[in-house]
């Protein structure tokens, strides 16, 4: 048994993406999603002990919250302490965080490398802090997180001098989501936009945190880890200013046959999974 947990994970895409796999290397696994807020996160650990799960995916706003319930974190979970796959080896519970290395794989089938670049960072969270790390380890030049001025910025402003140590040639900084000149100094001479916050999913479905669509520009890489809608108001309308877009269905994609490798040792089928996703 696998799974989910996180809130809301109505919407998730991962059952029907682990069970194909299944499916296919007849294993006799199944995964299913369940709806956990953070309190209970040390709830749904014990749970992967008590029921022998081999593993389980984490999404907000668990990443962070499963920390202290678990054995021991991957390198990269600890750089950005957040987790969003839990391996259960022999009853010992590794955190390891593969949407670094999804998001990354995913602009490179797309015709992007971030060696080099100079990212916008829309968000300070668990999947925020994971993009960063692993674009900086990756080579990016410079990387300008915007997140709200809020009860989490210290956390956030920490994790960023944590990443700074781990790279110390990228450029890192954080500015106010809500200064809105400052933003749109930064998306001016960046080469990749992306947003990483719940802006584009439900119930945020027709929000965006570009509301002036001039600041799109036909150069410009934006991105988004929203899956569902499979493209959000911000992709939907960068596209239409000529923009080159990358969805987060295919993070998605690419963050979750690193985490199948982990639990089964076996490669995922990644096109074959977009097309039936899509179907």
């Amino acid at each position: 048994m696998l799974g989910l947990i996180g809130t809301p994970v109505a919407h998730s895409k991962s059952p029907a993406m682990y069970n194909y796999c299944f499916d296919k290397f007849d294993l006799n696994w199944a995964y299913l999603a369940f709806d956990v807020p953070a309190e209970d996160a040390g709830k749904a650990v014990a749970a992967i002990r008590t029921l022998h799960m081999r593993g389980a995916n984490v999404t907000m706003p668990c990443k962070n919250a499963v920390i202290p319930f678990l054995d021991e974190l991957s390198p990269a979970a600890k750089a950005i302490q957040a987790v969003n796959t839990i391996l259960n080896e022999n009853g010992r519970l590794i955190g390891h965080n593969t949407d670094g290395c999804g998001y990354t794989q995913n602009l490179r089938r797309n015709g992007v490398d971030v060696a080099g670049k100079k990212i916008v960072l829309l968000g300070g969270g668990g999947a925020a802090s994971a993009i960063a790390i692993q674009a900086a380890l990756e080579g990016a030049a410079e990387i300008a997180v915007f997140n709200l001025r809020d009860a989490f910025w210290e956390r956030v402003s920490n994790g960023l001098k944590s990443i700074s140590q781990a790279a110390p040639g990228c450029k890192l900084s954080l500015h106010d989501l809500s200064d809105r000149n400052e933003l749109k100094a930064a998306i001016d001479r960046c080469d990749i936009l992306s947003n990483a916050t719940r802006v584009g999913m439900a119930p945020y479905e027709e929000q965006s945190n570009i509301t002036d669509l001039s600041w799109f520009r036909p150069d410009l890489v934006v991105t988004d880890v929203v899956y569902s809608p499979e493209e959000t108001k911000m992709l939907r309308e960068a596209k239409a200013a000529g923009c080159r877009t990358c969805d987060g269905l295919g993070m998605l994609l690419c963050q979750g046959a690193a985490a199948f490798r982990l639990y089964s040792g076996l490669e995922m089928p990644v096109e074959q999974i977009r097309q039936l996703l899509y179907r």
